[in-house]
This record gives structure tokens, C-alpha cells and sequence, in this order.
């Protein structure tokens, strides 16, 4: 699809007042409205207002305002009276992090035993070498970003 056809983000629609959401929080960098497909009761969605695909596309700043909301927003629901016993802060980048909607967006999960969610996924123990030869590449990685 070219830019043009593409159909508007729904992240965008909410930011802008043309979709319908309930709202939680707001500020000058993100908005958090409830999810419409909560993973468990009280799952927020907290969205920057400036449109980034995904998470490399997103200054770092803004993405710092993005978890500082999400900070928050966990504390809060702990405070809320909803069921609360812990907080999973959920990021997924990419088809094959399962993001679906794209527009970089931080999942607040709030937890109790028994609810159900779980991230199912197959356990590997590396050796110090695989590690070591991991950490390497990653420090390549870093050494490769702008300042």
C-alpha cells in the first residue's frame, strides 16, 4: 500500500478526538486509554501523540515519557481498587513480536494470581561463550546508533 492509501491509525483517530476511547490519562507527550481487548481488567494502553511505526522510530525522549507514564499508570492501578498484585509493562515491536497496531504503544498489565496470562516460550540456557559472543554484537549495535 503507498502512504496515501494507507487507512488511518486508530492510535491517531483516539489521539485526535475522532475515535471514541476511555481516557485515563493525558499530558503533552502520550495519552493512556483502557485497551478494548483487555488482557486483564484494568489493561491500559499508554500511546505517544506523535505517530512512530515502531520503537526505532521513536525519539528516545519520547520514548522515556512513554515508560514514565507507564511507571505511574502502574502505580496507580495499584491504587485504584481494581485487582491488583503486580504490573507486567508489555512493549511489542514488530510483526514478530506480535505488535498489531502500529503505532509504538506500552501495554500496563495489571496481575493477580490465577488471571490467566501467561507469555509461553521455549527456554534456552546458553554457555558464557554464546553470551559473551551475544554481548559483543549488541556492543556493535550500540557502537553503530547516532549520537
Amino acid at each position: 500500500m503507498t502512504p496515501s492509501a494507507q487507512p488511518p491509525c486508530v492510535f491517531c483517530e483516539i489521539i485526535a478526538g475522532r475515535a471514541e476511547s476511555s481516557l485515563v490519562y493525558q499530558d503533552e507527550h502520550v495519552i493512556a486509554f483502557m485497551d478494548i481487548q483487555p488482557l486483564t481488567p484494568g489493561h491500559l494502553l499508554v500511546v505517544p501523540r506523535s505517530h512512530a511505526d515502531y520503537l526505532e522510530d521513536l525519539d528516545e525522549d519520547l520514548g522515556a515519557c512513554l515508560f514514565r507514564a507507564g511507571h505511574r499508570l502502574a502505580r496507580a492501578l495499584r491504587r485504584s481498587g481494581l485487582p491488583c498484585d503486580g504490573v507486567n509493562l508489555f512493549l511489542a515491536d514488530g510483526e514478530a513480536a506480535f505488535q498489531e497496531v502500529f503505532h509504538v504503544h506500552l501495554h500496563v498489565l495489571p496481575r493477580t494470581p490465577g488471571d490467566g496470562f501467561r507469555i509461553k516460550a521455549a527456554r534456552h540456557r546458553p554457555g558464557r561463550g554464546e553470551l559473551s559472543l551475544a554481548a559483543a554484537k549488541v556492543r556493535q549495535g550500540v557502537r553503530a546508533l547516532p549520537d
